[in-house]
């Protein structure tokens, strides 16, 4: 009976270790983002109601706003609601789309539309959250000696093109310090704020929302341009949603419980406390919280914070990227695999690049947190309000809701995110028109790839002859039969039902067919990840003819070399020596006539143009390609 009782206590042991490490992961990477704004969002949120100097009622009720909009959009939404919605155990806008795209129904377009604006927007957070964060946290300097200020820029560069440099080498090495170092900011910010608190104890009435709603009541006008910078307590609540793959919902909700929420909420009744006792200290409250020797270690900190945070959401970037090549949104681009174990761990080179040329631009263009702040909102809400939108969808077909109960628990939801919405749209002109140009071109490209593919689709199948038709004919004993050689010919498609082109040419140019033929497709299912059994199925169609299929989740990398070996279960053994890949390659012509404006098809073929090499994509082994092209006007 002992053995059984210690087993168990073993197991629930490693369980326990296993579910803290989780969750320690999950502080460094999901809550990196979220745990830089007490930087700059009280500053911010003040600056537009401090002119006129500091009523000791609206800091109250700025505090109880932004305590409430964490309470609201982070936990009730996020933590508590949308951990659940999943794909499969992944989160983020486009598993959402992934999931609604499998039911279809008559607001597919519309949703179509959504998930690639959020996924849009999201790429182009991730190119303004490095900027603002770093930026906010080396300006810390400033304080410590002010004639480091002319450095600030130039260190923040420094900073963040090695932070992109590194991305090649993978995240797991640096990762693991993530958490740890995360922690300790965290409670650097619960400490500050404590310490803080006792200045006036008058911020305590904070948690009462009566104060929240009469600081927006009397503000009028000037309360909604405030409710734009109240917005950036929550930056980063979407790449929480984003990693739920990464960690699994139980770490992520219980970091957010027992250390995030509460060290955020502290920290911003001491920033409050503080500016009640002395308004001065209203030009940088955060920094001037702390004790002047500790004033370089904690920029030293915030900086190591920023750099994480700015980290956690290239890797979502990253992540995003990839879902939307498999899912069929963007061209397939190289992506590297950094870690053996970790399949969330990838880099894409062209997306780094692209990502660090954006956020060099922002730096260089805006040159402060200040004057970056107003650009940021617009991305965050607007993803926001997509979320919300895909989830009214999700919890109508997925989990069945009435639709009484979607609009009681959501339509509220949505007006506060509208709101929010159009407190950062009046911010436009100030910068705010950077992230909404990135996304529309996002969307732009999104959209091009996959109307021009459909068209694309379309074409090629009005010319193609079926498989089988093609097949009966030639295996016909007759003088024009082509010349059987052995070996074997593997021959890729998307489409298995039509002759592959390469087919066609080889036996048209070179008269010979192959011994074993086989016509691969390879397709990407609409959930993460694929069991092993049901990865690979056989079809045979003659005694020379076979169709295979290969089904890939669109979290996994498609590596056809590797997965032929699955094949042995249904009796194909295939000596990689002896067998060749055939890929057919389309040169794209434009056509004014094709349903797509002439600068849309020009677009398409620098994308399709841009694409990596299918031989590298899927890694097939470089020596066994064979290509052969043909002329396809679109």
């Amino acid at each position: 009976m002992g053995h059984a009782a210690d087993h168990s206590h073993v197991s629930s042991h490693n369980k326990l270790k296993r579910f803290l490490i989780l969750a320690l992961g999950s502080v460094g990477v999901v809550y990196g983002d979220i745990g830089t704004s007490p930087l700059y969002a009280f500053r911010e949120a003040m600056r537009p109601i401090a002119a006129d100097g500091v009523a000791r009622e609206e800091v109250v009720g700025l505090i109880s706003l932004m305590i409430w909009t964490l309470t609201i959009i982070v936990t009730l939404k996020y933590v508590l609601f949308l951990l659940r919605a999943d794909n499969h155990g992944e989160g983020g806008t486009l598993s959402l789309l992934a999931l609604l795209m499998k039911k279809g129904g008559a607001h597919m377009p519309l949703l179509f539309f959504m998930g690639i604006a959020g996924a849009a927007l999201f790429i182009g957070d991730a190119m303004i959250t490095p900027a603002l964060s770093v930026l906010s946290a080396v300006e810390g300097l400033k304080l410590v000696t002010p004639h480091l200020s002319e450095y600030v820029v130039p260190i923040t560069v420094v900073i963040l093109v090695g932070l992109f440099a590194v991305q090649s080498r993978g995240t797991a090495a640096v990762s693991n310090f993530f958490g740890p170092i995360t922690v300790v900011w965290f409670l650097v910010l619960a400490a500050g704020g404590i310490s803080h608190i006792g200045d006036d104890l008058a911020i305590l009435s904070a948690f009462n929302p009566f104060h929240a709603v009469h600081f927006m009541i009397i503000e009028g006008y000037l309360g909604i341009i405030v409710l734009g910078a109240v917005f950036l307590t929550v930056t980063g609540a979407e790449a929480l949603y984003a990693d739920l793959g990464h960690f699994g919902r139980r770490p992520i909700q219980w970091a957010w419980i027992c250390l995030v929420f509460p060290s955020l909420t502290l920290n911003y009744l001491g920033q409050g406390a503080l500016v009640l006792k002395h308004p001065e200290t209203l030009s940088d409250p955060f920094y001037l919280m702390f004790p002047e020797w500790a004033l370089l270690p904690v920029v030293l900190l915030a900086t190591a914070a920023t750099i994480i945070a700015s980290q956690a959401v290239i890797t979502g970037a990253f992540s995003l990227t990839r879902q939307a090549i498999h899912l069929g949104f963007l061209p397939r681009m190289a992506i590297v695999h950094t870690s053996e174990t970790h399949t969330g761990q990838i880099y894409l080179p062209s997306v780094n690049t692209l990502l660090l040329f954006g956020v060099m631009l922002l730096v260089f263009v805006f040159g402060s947190s200040e004057s970056l702040a107003t650009a940021y909102g617009i991305s965050v809400t607007g993803a926001m309000v997509v979320t919300t939108v895909l989830a009214f969808a999700f919890v109508r077909t997925r989990w069945n809701w009435p639709m009484w109960l979607a609009i009681v628990v959501l339509v509220p939801l949505l007006a506060l995110e509208l709101v929010f919405l159009g407190a950062n749209l009046l911010k436009i002109h100030d910068g705010g028109y950077v992230p909404v140009m990135i996304a529309l071109a996002c969307v732009v490209i999104m959209w091009t790839w996959r109307r021009g593919t459909a068209i694309l689709h379309e074409k090629t199948r009005r010319t193609d002859i079926p498989l089988e038709t093609f097949v009966k004919s030639v295996e016909r004993k007759s003088e024009h039969a082509p010349v059987v050689v052995p070996g074997t010919a593997i021959f890729l498609t998307s489409d298995p039902h039509s002759t592959p082109a390469a087919l066609m040419h080889n036996i048209k140019h070179n008269h010979v067919l192959h011994q074993q033929n086989f016509i691969l497709t390879i397709r990407t299912a609409n959930t993460p990840r694929v069991r092993k059994e049901d990865r690979v199925s056989v079809q045979p169609l003659s005694e020379r003819f076979q169709i295979l299929e290969m089904t890939f989740g669109f979290m996994e990398t498609q590596n056809v070399s590797q997965t032929l070996g699955l094949f042995k279960k249904s009796g194909l053994k295939f000596d990689i020596m002896s067998t060749s890949f055939y890929l057919g390659r389309r040169k794209l012509v434009p056509d004014a006539q094709s349903g797509m404006p002439h600068w849309q098809d020009l677009l398409f073929i620098g994308l399709a143009n841009a694409a990596i090499d299918p031989s590298d994509y899927f890694r097939l082994p470089t020596n066994r390609v064979v290509e052969l092209g043909s002329h396809v006007i679109i």
